[in-house]
């Protein structure tokens, strides 16, 4: 996201510089790897637009970078039969924005996806769906940001983000200092670190842990998928899937791991539970082999609405709590945060922090 917002300002011609804790490509946030799910199931407006205006930016950030983001493929979201309601919600403001979409019987979604099971009607995107390849993605907007003029600057911990006569002071742990008009705060798991006065939802920082399974069929086609399966059945939060090559079929929980510190987590999978994931797997998903998963590692930051945390609190703009599904938003978010950054007046009022109150 902040990298996203540097491009998106550097673009207007607004002096930038980047700071990233760490070097290009690392694996200790939530932003590596080269599958990162994209889709426009969403029964939110907000959601729905910021999508569609992230998929125009990815293609613009393609054309400028002349590097491959957006892979699109087939989408399909499935849910029960007696649990269509919110489908149903995401098909009618598909059917609003614009998107297409139509739905299909669980017979010819298994005739067309002959290595899936599904539970009930699916819903399915043919055109607005697909991959984002997340290193890919992280390395051409930190390019592009620098060829309009962006300073970027890896291995800087930032420590402080305190207020100045003139906006604010930005101070590394080497020592070295940043003034600035405005901060924009895009730090993932560490946000309450970097500005820990700061009044904000609360974040939950969880270490998450999908797995790679191989397709038995390597010709077999694979779309990006979700899925609600039957609380009966004692699965622990939806599924997500897409393929990604040369990995085979990336396939999660969505967000049930325990709770850490990004400095503090060992990476490794919880045992019970990516062997429920295999279990999943086996019953849902027959064409994966799902004796030999290949566990990924990474966090996510949750607000307890699941909405992101946009907004400007003085000279700080705060991005947070992208709640394991705002990659794919990520371009339009950076415009958002670019607008709060130069005191223009974003459509962000579903994401401020006012709107993650709860009534007393």
């Amino acid at each position: 996201m902040g990298s996203a917002t540097a491009w998106a300002l550097a673009r207007r011609g607004v002096d930038v510089v980047l700071l990233e804790r760490f070097g290009p490509g690392h694996a200790h946030g939530a932003s590596h790897g080269r599958s990162r799910i994209y889709r426009s199931t969403y029964a939110q407006p907000h959601h729905q637009a910021l999508v569609a205006e992230a998929r125009r930016l990815w293609a613009e950030l393609e054309e400028e970078s002349g590097a491959r983001v957006l892979h699109p493929a087939p989408g399909v979201a499935t849910a029960p039969v007696a649990d269509l309601g919110r489908l149903r919600e995401v098909a009618a403001a598909m059917t609003t924005a614009g998107v297409p979409h139509e739905w299909l019987t669980a017979a010819e979604a298994e005739q067309r996806w002959p290595g899936m099971r599904f539970p009930g009607p699916v819903l399915h995107e043919p055109a607005t769906a697909g991959r984002v390849d997340a290193d890919a993605a992280v390395t051409a907007l930190q390019a592009a940001a620098a060829a309009h003029g962006a300073v970027v600057r890896h291995h800087r911990r930032v420590t402080a983000v305190e207020p100045d006569c003139e906006g604010v002071l930005v101070r590394s742990a080497a020592g070295a200092v940043v003034r600035a008009r405005t901060a924009v705060v895009a730090a993932g798991a560490w946000t309450a670190d970097v500005l820990p006065g700061l009044v904000l939802p609360p974040l939950r920082v969880t270490q998450e842990q999908p797995a790679h399974f191989r397709p038995l069929d390597p010709a077999a086609g694979w779309p990006a998928f979700t899925a609600d399966p039957d609380p009966a059945e004692g699965w622990p939060s939806g599924v997500y899937g897409l393929a990604s090559p040369n990995e085979g079929v990336k396939v999660g929980f969505h967000g049930t791991g325990p709770e850490v510190h990004p400095d503090r987590r060992d990476h490794l999978p919880e045992p019970g539970q990516l062997a429920q994931l295999q279990e999943y797997v086996r019953r849902w998903l027959p064409g994966l082999d799902a004796s030999a998963p290949e566990p990924i590692s990474c966090t996510y930051t949750t607000t307890p609405t699941g909405e992101f945390v946009l907004d400007r609190i003085g000279a700080v703009v705060v991005a947070a709590g992208f709640s394991g599904h705002g990659f794919k938003s990520a371009p339009a978010v950076g415009r958002v945060l670019a607008d709060l950054a130069v005191g223009a007046a974003p459509d962000a009022a579903p994401f401020r922090v006012a709107a993650h109150a709860v009534p007393a």
